[in-house]
């Protein structure tokens, strides 16, 4: 069945509309959680690819695997590279999450790399992406309209430039990269300190001062609300493994069995 010419990415049309999204990180090459993850209710999959295992085929499963399911699957890639971008996009991620783009040109090479000619320099190979979205209207307008570019700021000489990047035709997502600006900064990750605050702040007003959407990591559900009403609606919920603990956690207290567990671990 071919997709209608008038679909359009939900997670673009709940931002579009004001509200918040929330994506489950996927870490783990388990096609079984991520298809469990995907039926959940989150927004979308965040196919995490910088920091785990995660192979291209392994997204290339997943993909497939969110037929029919709530969650749209996005992609981070390992670095702002063109290569990279098209690789995933093409395996029919719909989303590409591009980490470290630091610079206006880097902004820029992102936005360029999720498009095809002439708005961007993404290169046509799209069979298998096809696949996953037989698009009536044909794959590469049906592309050029849904794919989502997510930038991360994680290094403080964003923040300096971040007019600059906030202004880049074609990011629809700044994305606040917490932990890496905290080192970054010197500061070892840690979360409460005044200065990364204020570099958050100012991350967060050009990015609406430019109509971005703005997005950030909720570490736990506490998180959530206090992020929305920051003006955050682009959540990235913790990995499944991280859940998967979390959700063991309750029966393991009942038997006094967490202690336990965790030394012998080690």
């Amino acid at each position: 069945m071919q997709i209608a010419k008038d679909w359009e990415n939900p997670v673009r049309a709940k931002l579009a509309a004001g509200k918040p999204v929330i994506g489950a990180t996927i870490t783990a090459g388990c096609v079984e959680m991520a298809a469990q993850a995907a039926s959940l209710g989150f927004d979308f999959l965040w196919v995490e690819m910088e920091h785990s295992p995660v192979t291209l085929e392994t997204l290339r499963n997943v993909v497939l695997a969110t037929r029919g399911l709530p969650a749209v699957p996005f992609a981070r890639v390992p670095s702002v590279e063109a290569w990279m971008a098209k690789r995933v996009l093409d395996m029919g991620a719909l989303g590409v999450v591009f980490p470290f783009t630091s610079t206006p040109e880097l902004a820029q090479l992102a936005a360029a790399s999720t498009k095809y000619p002439p708005k961007g320099i993404r290169g046509h190979g799209s069979g298998l992406a096809t696949f996953r979205w037989p698009a009536e209207e044909g794959y590469p307008d049906f592309a050029d309209r849904n794919v989502m570019t997510i930038t991360m700021v994680e290094e403080y000489r964003a923040v300096e430039k971040i007019d600059e990047i906030a202004a880049t035709p074609g990011i629809d997502v700044i994305f606040i990269g917490t932990s890496d600006l905290a080192f970054n900064m010197g500061l070892r990750g840690d979360q409460t300190s005044p200065e990364l605050h204020k570099a958050i702040d100012k991350v967060l007003n050009a990015t609406h001062k430019h109509g971005k959407v703005a997005g950030r990591p909720a570490f736990n559900t506490a998180m959530v609300p206090q992020l929305v009403s920051q003006g955050f609606h682009f959540l990235q919920a913790p990995a499944e493994v991280k859940m998967m603990a979390e959700g063991a956690k309750y029966y393991l207290d009942a038997l006094g069995n967490v202690a336990n567990v965790s030394k012998a671990a080690y």
